[in-house]
């Protein structure tokens, strides 16, 4: 059900209003645990991760045993470079907050408020602070005195940590895509080009979304993804990843 208000214009527009006035389709805000980035960021090194077992196969001599090995060791990196990566980002995110936490307590309590204004400038966005005149600023600041002492406690939320689960999954499960044609191949060869097809896929699906998302050439950047993936696959490889 849409979401009406007399008195607001935007939430009440009419069908015919004018198409420039239209919010794109990458602007459109969805409830969701990581932005589009961060989601394709973790598949794509996932793949990476995943791609640097596979291409090291040897196709004349590999068995079914070695090759059930090479694919339990992929699935075990991936496993852990996603503990990693989520355990990194709960980190992150506390000296995040606890950086902010000290430019805030600095704001709420310094009598310099010029200084305050700057360090409140500093944490916008540039395009942001850029417009911002000196009375926008102060009436920032004057808000952020008045924040109760609760806003300055710094813990792990409930959502912290579906986002830290949420990278881990992208992590571990972007390898099952490029597992599955060996599980279901016997032969090793045609197995592994599937696989490859598979993983040169998903690398352009993921640099054709991350191109809807920054509004970019779409097949030029899913192209790039192909060549950036398969560059940083053989460059792993070469230092012995």
């Amino acid at each position: 059900m849409p979401v009406t208000d007399k008195n607001n214009p935007v939430l009440n527009r009419s069908t015919d209003s004018n198409e420039d006035d239209q919010v794109p389709a990458a602007l459109q805000k969805e409830r969701r645990l990581l932005n589009p980035v961060d989601r394709i960021s973790e598949i794509i090194f996932g793949l990476i991760m995943a791609l640097t077992f596979t291409c090291t196969i040897s196709i004349a001599q590999a068995g079914r045993a070695e090759l059930k090995d090479m694919l339990i060791g992929a699935i075990g990196c991936n496993l852990a470079w996603g503990l990693v990566d989520a355990v990194m980002f709960i980190l992150t995110g506390l000296a995040e907050k606890g950086h902010g936490r000290i430019i805030l307590n600095f704001v709420r309590k310094t009598s310099n408020a010029e200084k305050a204004r700057e360090y409140i400038a500093e944490v916008l966005p540039p395009v942001v602070s850029s417009v911002l005149e000196t009375e926008n600023l102060e009436g920032i600041r004057k808000k952020l005195l008045k924040l109760p002492e609760s806003s300055l406690q710094i813990k792990v939320t409930a959502q912290d940590l579906k986002m830290a689960f949420g990278i881990f999954l992208l992590v571990f499960l972007s390898t099952i895509p490029i597992a599955i044609p060996f599980k279901f191949i016997n032969n090793v060869q045609r197995a592994l080009r599937v696989s490859n097809f598979i993983a040169i896929t998903l690398m352009f699906i993921g640099g054709w979304l991350l191109a809807r998302y920054a509004g970019y050439n779409k097949w030029f950047m899913g192209f790039f993804m192909i060549l950036l993936g398969v560059v940083l696959v053989a460059i792993t490889i070469a230092l012995g990843g």
